[in-house]
């Protein structure tokens, strides 16, 4: 497979598979013990890795939330505990879920945490600064393989998620508008009210489909670090480690 051609064929799993436990309410349950409430948590453990930065760097990072949901939610969590304190949460709750819900085979695991650092490791972090932060971080030990496969896909999903950011501006869509085509049940949970921006337009599907195409593209040089028989090997047991999640 080539680089790009993979980009795209694990576009869904880098995406979705982190998510789970971002989306986990026993990840928000254990979090309000510590005094969060709702979304800050979010807020203050994916962003809590840039460090002690203004809530606007971390509006700029996140792309597809509302302004004033992410400045509200930062700075209440700022009260709450200092932000490299709510990054190791974040992480630590990442590293829970995998090691509870990822049941591939250890030697699977692994191995998928060994290519995923890889590609982590050669990849550029411009244009993704999340990416770059959490990079930084330090990560779960080899003999917690769940763990550090989740905490390196959680990772490159950070890249992916900066270069899509970018490629839906540049394709002349709103985060607004861009999530309205792809997710618009969570509009809410990102802070949008309506009215929504009408998406029925074609044109508007266009921008859309060219700007996931240029996101794969963007992405493909992090996959160079692997060649081709390792690429689809990555495919295979991305797909293999998704179903095995419970």
């Amino acid at each position: 497979m080539t680089p790009d051609a993979t980009a795209t064929a694990t576009a869904s799993v880098v995406s979705d598979l982190p998510s789970r436990f971002m989306l986990d309410m026993a990840t928000y349950v254990a979090a309000a013990e510590d005094g969060f409430q709702g979304m800050d948590f979010y807020a203050a453990g994916r962003g809590g890795a840039l460090g002690d930065v203004p809530g606007a760097v971390v509006t700029a990072a996140f792309v597809f939330f509302e302004p004033g949901l992410v400045e509200e939610s930062w700075t209440r969590a700022g009260d709450v505990m200092p932000r490299q304190a709510a990054a190791d949460r974040w992480a630590a709750a990442c590293h829970r879920w995998a090691e509870g819900h990822l049941t591939a085979d250890e030697a699977d695991l692994s191995r998928l945490a060994d290519l995923l650092g890889r590609m982590n490791a050669a990849a550029s972090p411009a244009g993704a600064p999340c990416f770059g932060a959490w990079r930084a971080q330090a990560e779960p030990d080899a003999d917690r393989p769940a763990a550090l496969a989740l905490h390196r896909l959680m990772v490159l999903r950070e890249l992916r998620g900066g270069l899509h950011g970018a490629a839906v501006i540049t394709h002349g869509l709103s985060p607004h508008a861009a999530l309205s085509i792809r997710t618009p049940g969570m509009l809410p949970v990102f802070g949008w009210d309506g009215p929504h921006p009408a998406v029925d337009d074609p044109h508007t599907h266009t921008a859309w489909n060219e700007a996931e195409l240029a996101t794969d593209r963007a992405l493909a040089p992090a996959y160079e670090a692997l060649d081709e028989a390792e690429r689809v090997e990555l495919r295979d047991l991305l797909e293999s480690v998704k179903a095995s999640a419970t």
